[in-house]
């Protein structure tokens, strides 16, 4: 057994770039948004993989055989199913402001769910599996992000520049209240509890972002991406929920974590994402789907937090690994020049994302092209010149 090469899925959500995959793939645009490539085996849209039978969905094969595909070590303690996802993001629009549950938080709804007796592919269902949702992303190139609580203080500070008086009262509330309190009071007051003076900011903000942000000052980027998203979801006042974050921007090779209950949204670029195999998000915005306020702010960790970057240590010739604390899933890249080791006695999936990788006695990869290699395949090598994403299942942390 050795690896095999993976038919992927593409999801044309509304936000995708119409460009990006099909530059970094080098086929011709469809002229559609093409906003995430897919890779594993996620029952939402499986990779399906041709071992000489047909092809057949990953999810299905895994299911068939977990000892070889996945390894004694992953099988055991994730079950018959691959533990992450892989993905590359393409936005050319931002993305809803969102916030991921924990495990315990996943698995209660999930079953409160079903016992109301909603569709899993219910508009309004939250919950579509029992699993947290821990993720993170590495541009590609330029890339924007907002995540984390800022300051309530800072955040009074920045929107008291605005100089619009409906903001008065929760900039008043930021600087007063306690952290924790304020946020909360805040966001849930513009999404529901006060909707009204939600709505008439979201309405005045654009004008008043397009000032500063044609200034020269150190916070012009972020109120160009403040702007960005108004533009994106005019009138939409999950606008303000967003302004409470943290504007991050990453450059090639930087990596994002995001872990549970932590609110984010990537608003422009193109990324590498690794996230546990779930597709459990809580919205807060920016977004025509279902937004449930009063189970936002059960999951919403309202602590001011800094977004957390995660460091890149070398583990190899070439490789370094993006450092987390999550249990399915690292992720690392590989300069491939010299041939690199593939050991490992659990399942991996190999992303090239520049000239041309092999696996040894498998497939050749070329610029968004991927591998499943399952466990049993025993030692293999990788060869060529080639930028190559491998994902993996950690060791016990």
């Amino acid at each position: 057994m050795t690896a095999d090469l993976l038919a992927t899925t593409i999801r044309p959500y509304a936000w995708g770039s119409t460009t990006a995959l099909a530059r970094l793939t080098g086929r011709p645009p469809t002229g559609e948004p093409e906003a995430e490539l897919w890779m594993g085996a996620h029952p939402g849209a499986p990779s399906r993989i041709d071992r000489g039978a047909g092809g057949e969905p990953l999810d299905a094969v895994i299911a068939r055989d977990p000892a070889a595909e996945l390894g004694p070590r992953v099988a055991d303690r994730f079950g018959p199913r691959l533990p992450f996802l892989l993905k590359v993001l393409a936005a050319e629009h931002a993305l809803s402001v969102q916030v991921h549950p924990t495990s315990a938080q996943a698995a209660a709804g999930y079953a409160a769910e079903d016992a109301a007796g909603v569709p899993l592919d219910a508009p309004h269902r939250i919950y579509r599996d029992r699993s947290h949702k821990p993720e993170l992303i590495c541009a590609l190139g330029e890339f924007d992000a907002l995540c984390g609580f800022r300051d309530p203080r800072a955040t009074a500070d920045l929107w008291q520049r605005l100089d619009l008086p409906v903001l008065a009262p929760w900039i008043e509330t930021l600087r007063t209240a306690p952290a924790e309190q304020a946020l909360r009071t805040v966001l849930t007051g513009a999404l529901a509890a006060d909707r009204a003076r939600g709505d008439r900011a979201a309405a005045e903000l654009p004008s008043a972002l397009q000032k500063l942000a044609q200034g020269d000052g150190a916070d012009a980027p972020t109120w160009a991406a403040y702007l960005a998203a108004a533009r994106d979801y005019p009138g939409d006042p999950g606008l303000l929920a967003a302004m409470l974050l943290n504007h991050v921007h990453l450059g090639a090779g930087q990596a994002l974590y995001l872990d549970a209950g932590v609110p984010h949204a990537y608003l422009r670029g193109l990324g590498v994402e690794i996230m546990a195999n779930s597709d459990n998000v809580l919205r807060c915005g920016l977004t025509p789907k279902h937004v449930d306020t009063a189970a936002l702010a059960a999951v919403v960790d309202f602590r001011p937090t800094a977004p957390h970057r995660a460091p890149a240590v070398p583990v190899g010739p070439g490789e370094l690994e993006f450092l987390t604390p999550a249990e399915e899933f690292t992720l690392s890249r590989i300069e491939l020049g010299a041939p690199v080791g593939l050991d490992d006695d659990g399942p991996q999936l190999l992303l090239c994302t520049r000239g041309t990788a092999r696996v040894e006695d498998g497939p050749a990869l070329g610029p968004g092209d991927c591998a499943y290699v399952p466990a049993a395949s025993g030692p293999l090598r990788l060869t060529g010149d080639a930028t190559v994403f491998r994902a993996k299942v950690p060791r016990a942390r």
